[in-house]
Parts: C-alpha cells; sequence; structure tokens
C-alpha cells in the first residue's frame, strides 16, 4: 500500500488509532505519516520519536549518492564469460533519483486551518453537531433578549486566536530570516556565512533565474547534535571555503524549524531527521521550469564528508546548468542583437521622419514665401493702378499755366528726379498741394494724354512719394504744413525733388 494513494478503511482499528495519536502529536499529514509508522511497525511510541529525533541514515545509500555520476547514456554493454562463453549484460548504475523541490510561501497562522484526524473527528462529530446547536440557539436568544449577550459576554464573543506550539511571534519571510540571522550569530559568535537575506520563496527564485544552486540548512535548537554540526561541520573552514566560493553559485539559505516558515520547507522537503541540509537546483533534464532537490544530508557529518557530498552534488549537475547557461546567454544575445537592431531602425526612422517634417516645413515655408510674395505683387500692382488713375483724375483738375499778362504769379523752377528741369508760372494764391500735384502728374501734363474719362479711385488717399526742397538756403516746403505758393515760396524759387520713405518719415 502506497502512502499517497491510501484508504483509511483498509487500515486495521489499532493501526488507524496510532495513526490518530501519531498525528495529533505531530500535526503531520496521514499520507508523510504512515511510512514512518510502517518503518516503526505501527508504534505510536519510536514513531514520535523518529520524528523528533530523526531516523538513522542509510550508510548504503549514503555510500551510494557519494560516488561519482555514471556516463550519460545508460547503454547496456554486452560482454562473454571466457568460462563458458555465453553472452552477458552489464548496466550501468543510474543516476541517484531526484524529488521535485515546491516553492514555499509561508501561510499566515492566522490563515492556517488544523484538520483532525478522521478517527477524532468521526467520535467528535456528536460533539460538533451539539455545539453547533447551542451556538445557533444562543445566537437566537441573544436576538430575542439583547441583555443576554452582556450578562454572558464570554460566551457571545469569539475564542482568543490560538498560540504558536513554540510560542514564537510569527514574522514575515525577511523579518524571520533576520531574526535567524541575529540568533544564530548570539549563539556561534561572529562568522563568515552569508546567509540569504529573505524568505524561502526568494532564494527559490533567485536560484531559478540565475541558474544557481540553493542550499537549504534547518536546525532544531533541541536536537542535541545541532551545535556540534554547526560549530564542527557548518562553520568548518573546508565547508565556509566551499560554501563561500562564487565558482560553486551556492545561495544559502537557513532556518529554524521553530519558524513557520522553515517548519513548512521541512515537510516540503520530507525532512526526517535533524540537523538537515538540502541542495535544490533547476534540472533542464526532468522540464523547462523543475526545481530538484539532488542531495540530502541528514544528522551529524564530518566537514569533509559533508563537503564531499555538496561537491559531488553540484559537480553531477553543473553541465547540464551550463548548457542552460550558454543557451540563455545566446538567446540573450540574440536578443540584445534584435535590440540594437530594432533600435537603429527606429533612430533611421526618426531621422527619415525628422527630415520629411523638415522638408515639408521648408516646403510650406516657401510656398508661403511665394504666396506672400505673390500678394504683395499684386498689392504693389493694384496700388500702381490706384495711384496711376489718380495721377489722370488729378491732371485734368490742374489749372493751365497763367499768361503772360497775368499778375500775382510766381515762377519756379523744378528739377525732376530724372535730372530734367521744369520752369512753369503759377497763381501766388495757388494752394501748395497744386505744386506738388504738377509735379506728381507732370509726365502725363507732358505727354497731353486724355483725361476726361478718369475717375477718382474709390476708398484711396493719395501720398507723395517726395518733397520740394529750396537747396540754398535748405528749405523744406511740406505740403502738410499748406500754404499758398507765394507765401511759401515767394515770386520765384528754385526747387528740386527729393524721394522719401513713408515708412520711414
Amino acid at each position: 500500500m502506497s502512502a499517497q494513494d491510501f484508504d483509511p478503511g483498509q487500515l486495521s482499528e489499532s493501526q488507524q488509532l496510532a495513526l490518530g495519536t501519531y498525528t495529533s502529536v505531530t500535526n503531520q499529514e496521514p499520507s508523510a505519516a504512515i511510512p514512518l509508522l510502517q518503518r516503526s511497525e505501527w508504534n505510536v511510541q519510536i514513531a514520535i520519536a523518529k520524528f523528533f529525533d530523526g531516523e538513522a541514515s542509510d550508510p548504503v545509500a549514503e555510500a551510494r549518492a557519494a560516488l561519482p555520476a555514471s556516463p550519460p547514456p545508460p547503454q547496456s554493454i554486452r560482454r562473454e564469460d571466457l568460462l563458458n562463453g555465453s553472452p552477458s549484460y552489464f548496466r550501468p548504475p543510474r543516476s541517484p533519483p531526484r524529488e521535485p523541490a515546491p516553492r514555499i510561501v509561508p501561510q499566515p497562522e492566522s490563515q492556517q486551518t488544523y484538520k483532525p484526524p478522521l478517527l477524532l473527528a468521526i467520535l467528535f462529530t456528536p460533539f460538533n453537531l451539539l455545539y453547533r446547536l447551542f451556538s445557533s440557539s444562543f445566537s437566537l436568544f441573544g436576538y430575542l433578549f439583547p441583555f443576554l449577550p452582556r450578562l454572558l459576554p464570554r460566551l457571545s464573543s469569539g475564542s482568543s486566536p490560538a498560540r504558536s506550539w513554540t510560542g514564537r511571534r510569527a514574522l514575515n519571510p525577511r523579518d524571520t530570516a533576520a531574526r535567524f540571522t541575529r540568533e544564530f550569530e548570539e549563539e556561534y559568535g561572529n562568522h563568515p556565512l552569508q546567509f540569504f537575506e529573505g524568505g524561502y520563496a526568494q532564494a527559490y527564485d533567485l536560484a531559478k533565474k540565475e541558474l544557481k544552486f540553493l542550499m537549504v540548512v534547518l536546525l532544531s535548537p533541541e536536537h542535541d547534535d545541532t551545535s556540534a554540526f554547526v560549530r564542527e561541520t557548518l562553520l568548518s573552514q573546508e565547508a565556509v571555503n566551499f560554501i563561500n566560493d562564487p565558482q560553486n553559485k551556492v545561495v544559502l539559505w537557513a532556518g529554524s524549524v521553530q519558524d513557520s516558515e522553515a517548519y513548512q520547507v521541512s515537510n516540503a522537503l520530507n525532512c526526517s531527521k535533524f540537523p538537515f541540509a538540502a541542495l535544490v537546483v533547476h534540472t533542464p533534464q526532468d522540464s523547462t521550469t523543475t526545481m530538484s532537490t539532488i542531495v540530502r544530508i541528514t544528522g551529524l557529518q564530518p566537514a569533509s564528508a559533508f563537503t564531499a557530498k555538496l561537491r559531488t552534488a553540484i559537480n553531477q549537475h553543473s553541465q547540464a546548468l551550463d548548457r542552460v547557461r550558454a543557451t540563455r546567454n545566446e538567446q540573450q544575445a540574440t536578443r540584445t542583437l534584435r535590440e540594437e537592431q530594432n533600435s537603429a531602425y527606429e533612430r533611421s526612422l526618426a531621422q527619415d521622419r525628422e527630415r520629411a517634417r523638415q522638408r515639408r516645413e521648408a516646403e510650406a515655408a516657401q510656398k508661403r514665401a511665394e504666396e506672400e510674395a505673390k500678394a504683395k505683387a499684386e498689392a504693389e500692382d493694384r496700388e500702381a493702378q490706384k495711384v496711376e488713375q489718380w495721377r489722370r483724375w488729378r491732371a485734368q483738375s490742374i489749372p493751365r499755366e497763367p499768361g503772360p499778362n497775368v499778375k500775382g504769379i510766381t515762377r519756379i523752377s523744378v528739377r525732376l528726379t530724372s535730372g530734367e528741369r521744369v520752369i512753369r508760372k503759377f497763381s501766388e494764391e495757388a494752394d501748395m498741394e497744386e505744386l506738388y500735384a504738377f509735379v506728381e502728374c507732370y509726365e502725363i501734363l507732358n505727354a497731353s494724354e486724355d483725361t476726361s474719362s478718369a475717375t477718382d479711385p474709390a476708398g484711396y488717399e493719395h501720398k507723395y512719394g517726395f518733397r520740394l526742397v529750396s537747396p540754398m538756403p535748405r528749405v523744406v516746403y511740406d505740403i502738410d504744413a499748406g500754404g499758398t505758393i507765394g507765401s511759401k515760396v515767394g515770386r520765384s524759387g528754385n526747387l528740386i525733388v527729393e524721394p522719401i520713405n513713408h515708412e520711414g518719415r
């Protein structure tokens, strides 16, 4: 009968009673308790003593574990007996079996549920029913008579939470590891070992991610061999040098079974004797995610034997881990190369986009400049047309030059911007604007063009682009100053035309 698929009905009454007594004391699952009871011939006292003190190690199994690993391909070697000539086949020994190492996340004690043994659960079923019936009845009476809960607060209130059997305060995994390290140093003094500063699950994940060997050390302070194991084996120079050697890639996690987390780890790793040490590592030959226990070391061991077992286990699995590391490095290199190529492509794409954006902006700016130049040219053309229209309109209203018999005239000599000098007579009473209009419309008047049909451009206000200046002495006859020609210039005058800029005027 296997321990995994046992049926309580197949056990005898005495065996069921022994199983219930054993599990009630050790709080161990029936599936794990039955093999120990079978090895103890169903003697409860012997089984309990083995559980707390540990079982004696099997020298044959330990000797096999210490042997070097057999060649990887388990091929059958054919050989002939020289005496009778009959062929025989020899199979090399297989590597020691590996057991999966689960990832343990400690469950708070407030969330842990106690599952009583089957026999006790059957015996206490009537009492459980009576308790539930009494509780329901009391709740009903408490609803009908509110003063009852005040008189019986203890019955109405819930039961106080149960304390841990060790009496230690439950902490989170990191604080539990710090407490263990502090207590370890207080007990054994300063040491060169570097315990992992975190919970078992964090150390488990680190070893799995970085393909390292997770060394689990479980101690029981109540065990007689704990002190000797720590001082003579774990803290020996040989063991310390081996554990701290970076080439061995060991992550050291230790705990006391008085703590909830270490106790759960001991159950998961099937710890049967203290002190206990085990190596947990990723085994790619099983699956791509499996973490397995490759060696267990129980009881007090000499430092040389302890280190030899660890070294043998590490050497047996280093090649497989090296292949996985090489594969991961190749994948990481490929991933890095792909990321660099993608980054280079993105940079090139960004540069192309930037150049395209600059080209679009340049084209848009050029288009705007062309449109502005075109609009400015059209505006200048319209302005020139209005100026020409105004000149033709203004030329028809300029009076003719007074004759020789007319009195009260002013003789003006004007040198135009083209260098031509024009001499003309004006009435002394004529406004200065008439002199400016004559200069502005001189080309039209000189060409004797027909201006009878010209009209004043709508919405146009003409501004003269020149001014008349007397050179000696220099006098500027500004049109905005107004006045008549006679009062400003006198009976005669020599004037020159100076172009002006309306914007800077």
